[in-house]
Order: C-alpha cells, then sequence, then structure tokens
C-alpha cells in the first residue's frame, strides 16, 4: 500500500541461537487476498544493514499442515517450490530483498492459520499482530466474530487455563479489562502465573519447623514440628516422616504456605484451608492464640474471594485472587499496609495503592514486607510495601512504605521480572532472560555480590553471567538460584547446614556452618542426576534453616536443619542436621 509507512518490529533475536547476527528488521503485510477458505499471504521483508535474511522467526519449529503451495518468487534465483502437504518450518534458504514484490508467497487453507497459531509463542503471537495486518482484522470465528485471530487463538488458550475455566462471563471480561482490553494480555497474565508459582504442579514447602508437601495430583503431607497443630492431624505430636492429611480426601490443594506455627492451603475451587495458630498476630503486638486449630478449617472471611495464592509473612498474611486483587490480614497497626486494622482483624483488606487496578501474579512475604510481581500491558512490574529496613523495598533508601510502590530499578537493568523471592532481610528477582538480581540486607553473603554489603536497589548478580536462571529462593540471609538446565547454587549464610555444601566448617556432631559470599554449584545435588525444578527453604528468623530440592519427576531432597522431623528423613544419633540431600521417601509425581 503505502511503502513509507512500514511499522519497524525489533525481533529480540538473543534467544534463538540461530539468529544472533540479525538486525534490525522491517516486515509489512504487502497484500492479502481471501477467497472461501484459502488465504494468500504475501510478505515483504526488508533489512536495514544486511542482504539476507531467514523467513518468519515466528514459524520456526512451527508444523503448518494442508500447504498448497509455498515458494520463493521466480525472481530470486534458484526458484525453489515445496510441495509437501506438511512443512515443518526450518531457517529457510537466504533470500534477497526487493521493495516492490514479495520475497514469499504462502498459501493454505484459513483454518489451518489458526490451528498454528495455537502453536506459538506469545511473544510471536504479539510479533504477528504487530507486523501483519491480516491477523488485526475480524476473523468472523465465535464466539466473538469481531475479534482478530490473534485474540481468537488467545482467547481458545485462555480457556484451556485451569484458572480461567470456571469464570463466567462477566468475570472474564472484567479480568480482560482488568489486564488491559486484550485476551492476549489475559493470555500473558494467566501464563506468568503458573511460571512463578507452580501453580498445578507438585511442590514443596520448607516453612518454620515444619514442612509440606504437595503432590502433582492434590493431596498433601506435613511433617515436623506440631506443637500448634500446624501439621493438621487432628493432634500436636511431632511427625518425622510425610504423612497425609486425609481429611482433605476429594479436595484438590493446587497452593501451600507456611509461617511460624500454622499452615494454609489453597484448593482448585479457591477455598482457604488454614490451621495451627488461630491468629495472624504475632508476640510484637501481646497476641497469643488462645485457641489451637488442629485441622484443615475453611477460612470463612474468604469464602466470597477466589484465592489462588498465600503468603505468610512476620505479623501479616496475604492472599491473591485468580483476577490478581491482593488482600491482607493484621498487619494494618499504624497504618503499615495502607489500612488501620487490629493485629486479631481477620477481615481481608485489598491492598490500596497503584495495585488496585493493576493485575499482579505472584506475592512473597518476608520480615514486615511484602512483593508483588504485576503484570502489565508494558511488561511485569515489581511493587514493595512495608518496612525497608536494610534497603529489602529497592527503591534505594531504608525506609518504610505505606503503599505498594514500583521498583524502578529494574527498568534501568533492561530486566523483566519472570520471579520474585523475599527473604527475611533480603529480596531476589529472576528476569526472562535468566539474569539473577538482588538487593537488601547483605549479611553472610546472601546477595551473591562476594561481599556483606547491602543494596538498596536491585543489582545483578554477575558471577551468574553463564547461567540462565529459571527459579530463585531466598530466607533468613540465604539464597538459591536454579538454572534453566537443572544446575544449583546457594550463597550467604550455611548456619544448620542448609546451603548443601560439604566445605563449610563441620562441628563435632558432623553439623555445618559458615558463610559463602558467592554463588557456588551445590554439587551435591548435581550428583543425584536429577533435573532440580524447585528449591524451599526456612523463611524466618526465629528457626533453625532446613531446605528442599524437587526434581522433574516428583522427587524430593531434604538437608539442614532436622530437630523437628522437619527434614523428613532419619538422623543419626546427637546429629540435628543433615549437611548433605537425602532422599525423603515420597513421590510428589
Amino acid at each position: 500500500k503505502n511503502p513509507g509507512s512500514l511499522f519497524l518490529s525489533l525481533l529480540n533475536c538473543s534467544n534463538q541461537r540461530t539468529y544472533n547476527h540479525f538486525l534490525l528488521t522491517t516486515i509489512q503485510s504487502y497484500k492479502i487476498t481471501q477467497h472461501n477458505t484459502t488465504f494468500i499471504l504475501i510478505l515483504i521483508l526488508i533489512l536495514t544493514a544486511s542482504s539476507t535474511f531467514c523467513f518468519f522467526l515466528a514459524f520456526e519449529g512451527s508444523e503448518l499442515r494442508n500447504i498448497s503451495r509455498i515458494e520463493q518468487c521466480p525472481w530470486m534465483p534458484p526458484r525453489q517450490v515445496f510441495n509437501a502437504t506438511t512443512l515443518l518450518i526450518n531457517p529457510f534458504p537466504q533470500l534477497h530483498h526487493s521493495i516492490d514484490k514479495p520475497d514469499i508467497v504462502l498459501e493454505m487453507p484459513h483454518q489451518e492459520n489458526f490451528h498454528y497459531l495455537q502453536t506459538l509463542q506469545l511473544f510471536f503471537m504479539f510479533s504477528l499482530l504487530a507486523t501483519c495486518s491480516f491477523f488485526r482484522q475480524p476473523a468472523h470465528f465465535a464466539p466473538d466474530h469481531e475479534l482478530c485471530l490473534s485474540e481468537v487463538a488467545a482467547l481458545d488458550m485462555c480457556q484451556k487455563r485451569a484458572i480461567f475455566k470456571p469464570m463466567n462471563s462477566e468475570k472474564r471480561q472484567d479480568l480482560k479489562l482488568r489486564c488491559g482490553g486484550s485476551w492476549k494480555l489475559v493470555l500473558r497474565f494467566l501464563l506468568a502465573g503458573e511460571t512463578c508459582s507452580r501453580r498445578e504442579n507438585s511442590q514443596a514447602i520448607a516453612g518454620p519447623g515444619h514442612s509440606i508437601a504437595v503432590t502433582s495430583k492434590g493431596s498433601v503431607y506435613t511433617f515436623g514440628s506440631n506443637s500448634s497443630g500446624q501439621l493438621g492431624h487432628g493432634t500436636t505430636k511431632e511427625e518425622p516422616r510425610p504423612r497425609l492429611i486425609r481429611s482433605l480426601a476429594g479436595i484438590r490443594i493446587i497452593h501451600a504456605a507456611a509461617g511460624a506455627g500454622r499452615t494454609m492451603l489453597i484448593s482448585d475451587s479457591g477455598q482457604v484451608y488454614a490451621f495451627g495458630k488461630d491468629s495472624f498476630g504475632e508476640a510484637e503486638y501481646g497476641v497469643q492464640g488462645t485457641q489451637q486449630v488442629n485441622t484443615p478449617q475453611i477460612v470463612e472471611s474468604l469464602k466470597d474471594i477466589f484465592v489462588v495464592q498465600a503468603a505468610i509473612g512476620n505479623f501479616f498474611t496475604a492472599v491473591l485472587s485468580r483476577e490478581g486483587r491482593v488482600y491482607t490480614f493484621s498487619w494494618g497497626n499504624e497504618n503499615k499496609l495502607g489500612h488501620q486494622t487490629e493485629p486479631t482483624d481477620l477481615e481481608p483488606r485489598p491492598l490500596l495503592g497503584p495495585l488496585e487496578n493493576i493485575p499482579v501474579v505472584q506475592i512473597v512475604a518476608g520480615y514486615c514486607y511484602l512483593l508483588a510481581l504485576a503484570c502489565q500491558p508494558s511488561g511485569m512490574s515489581v511493587y514493595s510495601v512495608g518496612c525497608g529496613l536494610g534497603g529489602k523495598l529497592g527503591h534505594g533508601t531504608k525506609s518504610d512504605e505505606k503503599q505498594p510502590r514500583l521498583i524502578e530499578q529494574f527498568k534501568t537493568l533492561n530486566l523483566q521480572p519472570m520471579v520474585v523471592a523475599a527473604g527475611a532481610w533480603h529480596a531476589a528477582v529472576v528476569g526472562t532472560d535468566g539474569r539473577v538480581c538482588t538487593w537488601g540486607w547483605g549479611r553472610y553473603g546472601c546477595l551473591g555480590h562476594g561481599n556483606e554489603d547491602c543494596d538498596s536497589v536491585p543489582k545483578v548478580v554477575n558471577s551468574l553471567s553463564n547461567v540462565k536462571a529459571v527459579h530463585v529462593a531466598t530466607g533468613d540471609y540465604t539464597t538459591f538460584v536454579v538454572s534453566d538446565d537443572g544446575d544449583v547454587y546457594s550463597f550467604g549464610c550455611g548456619e544448620s547446614s542448609s546451603l548443601g555444601h560439604n566445605t563449610a566448617d563441620v562441628d563435632a556432631q558432623g553439623n555445618q556452618h559458615g558463610k559463602i559470599l558467592s554463588p557456588k554449584l551445590v554439587t551435591s545435588l548435581k550428583q543425584i542426576n536429577e533435573r532440580v525444578v524447585q528449591v524451599s527453604l526456612t523463611n524466618s528468623i526465629y528457626w533453625n534453616a532446613h531446605t528442599f530440592a524437587l526434581t522433574e519427576t516428583g522427587k524430593l531432597y531434604a538437608f539442614g536443619a532436622g530437630d523437628k522431623g522437619q527434614l523428613g528423613v532419619e538422623l543419626t544419633a546427637n546429629q540435628t542436621e543433615r549437611p548433605t540431600p537425602e532422599r525423603v521417601e515420597i513421590d510428589l509425581s
């Protein structure tokens, strides 16, 4: 149409192993004709600084079915025509461009276009929408004939997500508006939540003195300290081995959280079950629970909220709804979370401030502070609220924040947050590019920068520059990082043998201590020949720490403090810690 009004699309090729050398490209829809169920898509590919290019990065690895014609155009020697009805797209031959003639002609049934749109990564779906006008036109597909093809594909994929399925039409439209008015943005919100919280997958929680293990089918096992009934078995007896909570038979649990003397479980229907201490207040307020709840009980005040995640911090608890809204209990003393409450107030209150209108995909809690990973049309971002001691809120100061405040440093670092973790005194983030950032109180080297300094803004852990991280976990001055190939690195405080290394100081009972200032590969986990996908460690200043490593096959390994039976493994006589990982006899697959 108008060659001067080309849409420039900078394709992020850094993750494409075969495209690292390509520069800025321009792709424009030149001509679209549609007849019945067949369309012809003609593309012009223009290079700004190179004379060669490969066809359509978005379709690499996608299978195009029922292709009737796909060819290089005749003026481009040598002419190549593909007559196969099914073609796996790989890098095409090098093409020389022409400003007024198409490089590629692709013809296939209209319905097949929808098929392979459903197989694309979300990034490539956005690329197609931005660079080809065909994908912005109404597709005339049910349920909404006005939606363009990429929106229909995104809605279809949303409907396959467990959290989205039970939502009625009104709630779906509300979520769509909250996410920015696009089903593609809703899909990104749903996928981001699944990535960072392991919903619908097995998980292990290393709580303060007790432990929780959730199988992929939603069964729950607990073990360890039980002085407040936090194991949920109807008694206050310690359990040195994993024990199934039988009262939850028929209920599928998708998320668990542990605090000092309390446990919270989230079901796939959005119900919240709590047991242990009956007050979310703490000793700071002089509040002590007067009634023990030693079996799972539904939290009545949350019945009208479909909850997908919970985070238990010191002096407060927060929950996240499926629409991405954050609610908090207690800890509103002196307006610390933007609202005034009593320490025994169990009425959920929405977190005030900017997050009222921004969907959140993950919440994590530390000592008197909360971090929230938010999903906005412009990208992912992190907000913090609460106590700023040690600079753990990430704003360049040590001041408290009464309402959630955006951590600006990630824009400076050009980092898109993917997973966030809150330790007692420090925090960490993994970016979509695999970089790890830490900030807060750096005691024992828990920030991984080779020193014990505090950093009040997020700082990239440079010693992990050759590692692509996918998961991070933080505790009391301790940090673990999991790479995309399953390697595990740890650094910080080695008290209670919770780092998993063999090089720390060992006392007469075989217990290990010490500190590690920079990330160090946990070789003892590498020796199990299993790919680790999740690490959980105790996040409390009041308890000796222990650590869990969960593999992709559902095997669970434990090390660290085990004096209350929280490891779920047998210790030798007079030994209160396990210095290296040992298999817990439970299958979480």
